[in-house]
């Protein structure tokens, strides 16, 4: 895969002028005020037996999301450490659910506890019963919606892993002053918006390769993944629907999400990226609020970034900023 975005000289000096909607804030506060106001309990169920694991404990979560309806989740922890410990919130990658509690167990095994949150209507066991509201669009979830904010399937979404951080609160032994976020490509774009959302309650945050981010250039210059089922819609309407589903996505570009931002931010990013290309990751961090914040740069990458590598920097980034486990 050869370079075919700016070179890295052009991207760390790349800072869009993006306008953010008029009402960007007053959406999202309203959004998240009705979500809250539907209440409800954040339960958890001990399942560590079922998976055969010694040394990791294993809860089975719901918390209540988008409209009150129940998210599902995996925490999970070190096995005999009391607490508090600190939580990492893991979003996911597209078209991903929240899968097996053992795909899960570097963060546990480094001694976090962490919460994995399933993806609404892309998992398995968080149905989105907004889909079935007539709107038109193509296959995935791109344009599910995307004839208004109001009924967007990222809005759904993002509530939903907003939900997730103030659930933190409610499961014992977890220390919400200590809550980082993280997640690859459309986990790392859910990871931006949710920093930029909940202001001060989260320590840090980690996107990988994110997705989500700088949607009217994506949609330009991305050639593999999500983004050209967004291109896909418009070529179809490209008459009547351009602009207004152009406008429907400034609501949840990353970019607008970064510059409300204030959190430590370690982000990541493939040179050689076709799915989010390059500029459209390096447009949200050069906006993004914080002062400290750091790219990693894997030059010779495709969408998978640093692989392997990246959680043992993540880990050492976090630990240089107190953030990790008392040993």
């Amino acid at each position: 895969m050869p370079l075919t975005d700016f070179g890295l000289d052009e991207l760390v000096r790349y800072r869009p002028e993006l306008t953010d909607p008029e009402n960007f804030d007053e959406f999202w506060r309203q959004t998240l005020a009705e979500a809250r106001s539907h209440g409800g309990a954040v339960k958890a169920e001990r399942v560590t037996a079922q998976y055969s694991l010694r040394t990791v404990e294993v809860d089975d979560v719901r918390f209540p999301g988008w409209n009150g309806e129940p998210v599902a989740a995996w925490l999970l922890r070190p096995r005999g450490v009391d607490g508090p410990l600190p939580v990492v919130v893991t979003y996911l990658g597209y078209c991903s659910g929240r899968g097996l509690p053992t795909e899960h167990l570097f963060w546990p095994s480094a001694g976090y506890a962490q919460l994995v949150v399933d993806s609404r209507g892309q998992g398995h066991d968080t149905p989105d019963r907004g889909m079935g509201d007539g709107t038109q669009w193509v296959e995935g979830f791109m344009t599910k919606g995307i004839d208004s904010p109001e009924n967007y399937y990222y809005r759904r979404l993002i509530t939903d892993c907003v939900r997730a951080v103030d659930a933190v609160a409610q499961l014992p032994g977890l220390d919400t002053d200590r809550i980082v976020l993280t997640g690859g490509s459309q986990g790392g774009g859910l990871s931006i918006a949710v920093a930029g959302l909940t202001g001060d309650a989260v320590a840090a945050v980690m996107p990988d390769v994110p997705f989500l981010c700088h949607f009217r250039h994506a949609v330009q210059i991305a050639g593999e993944g999500p983004y050209p089922e967004i291109v896909k819609y418009l070529r179809w309407h490209s008459r009547h629907r351009v602009d207004p589903a152009l406008a429907t996505l400034d609501y949840f570009d990353g970019v607008h999400f970064a510059r409300r931002a204030t959190a430590p931010a370690l982000f990541s990013v493939g040179l050689m990226d076709p799915v989010c290309p390059p500029s459209t990751v390096y447009a949200a961090f050069n906006r993004y609020a914080g002062e400290d914040r750091t790219m990693t740069v894997w030059p010779f990458a495709d969408h998978s970034g640093g692989c392997g590598s990246n959680p043992p920097a993540q880990l050492a980034w976090l630990h240089a900023r107190g953030l990790g486990p008392e040993l």
